[in-house]
């Protein structure tokens, strides 16, 4: 496939739904050949899919990027079957929400462990692959809750976590040719979302109030994952862009 992303092999993980399908496909659209990651290997397998039917090479490889082990045999995989690692999408994630009182340890400890200890896990044994080709983009998904949101205090750690992880790393490899940046989306309509019980109060009440009043789409966040994965971003680095349709408050 032709594009801005010709010759780039990407990893997306969680890519089996959701924002992570969409940028998978939004990569192979673009010329990436992409592997796809997630913990559900049927979902990974039918974003595969999709990008082998339009055209494109993927691959799959089901895993928990919590463990370190999956993680670089995940990164290895990658190499071997499509030949390179270029591109870096940390957007594997989860939410447990509860106000702190009521918050466990077990619901503390998952969050954090998934949002931040993967993202840290990918971005260690990936990078070394981008040095070696003195080019990589690493891509990682923080949240508009960064800045914090009530019954999250577990999910909006873990995401401010995630922008300051990705400030020091773009420190650390700008000189190789590497850049390190997080996308913070707002609320955004991908199927966990669609199907909250109270989404329709979403759309009636919290929609209008945005300065662009709709609710997001996932192709939205996919389309600023391709611009950071590009050349055309070579210049920015240890940035945080917020897709969010302008919602920064509460």
């Amino acid at each position: 496939m032709s594009g801005r992303l010709a010759g780039k092999v990407a990893i997306v993980t969680g890519a089996g739904q959701g924002l992570g399908e969409a940028i998978a496909l939004r990569l192979a659209r673009e010329g990436a050949a992409v592997m796809a990651n997630d913990l559900n290997r049927e979902s990974a397998a039918r974003t595969a899919e999709q990008i082998r039917a339009s055209g494109g090479r993927a691959g799959i490889f089901a895993g928990n990027v919590t463990d370190e082990t999956v993680v670089q045999e995940l990164v290895a995989h990658a190499v071997a079957e499509l030949g390179a690692l270029d591109i870096l999408v940390n957007n594997a994630g989860i939410t447990r929400d509860k106000l702190l009182r009521d918050m466990t340890l077990a619901d503390w400890d998952a969050v954090l462990d998934l949002n931040l200890r993967g993202t840290f896990l990918c971005s260690k044994f990936a990078t070394p692959h981008m040095l070696a080709r003195k080019w990589g983009r690493v891509i990682n998904m923080s949240s508009r809750a960064h800045l914090g949101n009530k019954g999250q205090t577990n999910y909006s750690a873990s995401k401010a976590g995630v922008i300051g992880f990705s400030r020091a790393l773009s420190l650390e490899l700008g000189k190789f040719g590497i850049t390190v940046n997080c996308i913070a989306p707002g609320v955004i309509a991908t199927p966990g979302v669609t199907s909250l019980p109270h989404y329709q109060t979403l759309v009636d009440r919290v929609a209008p109030t945005l300065p662009i009043p709709r609710l997001g789409r996932p192709e939205d966040v996919a389309g600023v994952a391709a611009f950071l994965a590009s050349d055309d971003a070579e210049y920015v680095t240890g940035e945080v862009i917020h897709v969010s349709g302008g919602r920064y408050g509460s």
